[in-house]
């Protein structure tokens, strides 16, 4: 083979190589596009913190949007720590430098609160620490495999016994009490904003109303009234109760648009009170 014919032999190698790692490459970029890092996915965890009026204190029930952990009962807690109420007059009592150590759940349900030791430095009286401890409890037990929650310092029950110095943690485990929560007196848990509906519709939730009646209507985009009635709640105000019901109605149209209603009918003029509004889409 001559000179010329050498030259034109090496071209065609090189060209060679160079479609193949370029295919290569781009068989590289495909791949990536097909296995993209997944997003952070955040999560709505209900949250409870203290709030002080003129005339007595009580807890807010809140729900805050954070991201997801592997931990998320511990990320509840560290809320209480380093989140923001966002119920007017609602505050945080957990000290600032508080750090939440870890989270233990057993399988009779009792969650164990390590805490650093600055949990201690708290300057509440009776009231704030009664509330402070039932914020925690009430936060943690939104947690289906949680029922009753226990607090240590440093891995030590002995180290946080007088808590606070007014209450203290002589009876824990603590349960769960609803009765301390006032605000907002009405939520809603079954249906969630956005859900896709159809009849019949569960609906659920919390109230702490007259007579314990909580009224409902469903409607449609342009406000027409699909369906409306009213339940009971376990007990009425100034107790919290529990409720739960089932709403016949005919869908609009799938991938509709509407909303569920749910409110207090005022004694005095027939109004709608405390009403809470939960987008839905109709299956």
């Amino acid at each position: 083979m001559n000179r010329y014919g050498k030259v034109i032999g090496l071209l065609l190698l090189l060209t060679v190589l160079f479609l193949a790692a370029g295919c290569d490459l781009f068989s590289k970029d495909k791949d990536k596009d097909k296995n993209p890092v997944p997003a952070a996915k955040n999560i709505s965890v209900v949250v409870y913190y203290p709030k002080d009026t003129q005339y007595n204190s009580f807890l807010v029930r809140e729900i805050h949007t954070l991201k997801k952990t592997t931990d998320m009962p511990k990320t509840a807690v560290e809320e209480l720590i380093k989140g923001t109420p966002t119920t007017s007059g609602a505050h945080k009592v957990l000290p600032a430098a508080t750090k939440v150590l870890g989270v233990k759940i057993d399988d009779q349900g009792l969650a164990t609160v390590d805490f650093s030791p600055e949990v201690l430095n708290a300057n509440v009286g009776s009231s704030g620490e009664a509330l402070g401890i039932a914020s925690i409890v009430n936060t943690l037990t939104e947690f289906p495999n949680i029922i009753k929650v226990s607090f240590t310092v440093n891995g030590k029950a002995e180290n946080a016994m007088d808590w606070w110095g007014h209450v203290g943690l002589y009876e824990q485990p603590f349960s769960r009490n609803m009765s301390l929560v006032q605000e907002p007196l009405i939520w809603v848990t079954s249906p969630v904003d956005n859900q896709v509906i159809s009849s019949p519709l569960k609906i659920a939730g919390s109230a702490m109303v007259f007579e314990a009646t909580v009224s409902y209507r469903l409607k449609d985009a342009q406000g027409n009234i699909l369906a409306s009635g009213f339940t009971n709640a376990a007990v009425g105000a100034p107790e919290r109760g529990d409720y739960a019901t089932e709403l016949q109605f005919k869908s609009p149209g799938a991938g509709q648009k509407g909303q569920l209603e749910v409110f207090e009918v005022s004694m005095k003029d027939g109004s709608d009170r405390n009403k809470v509004i939960v987008p839905v889409v109709f299956k």
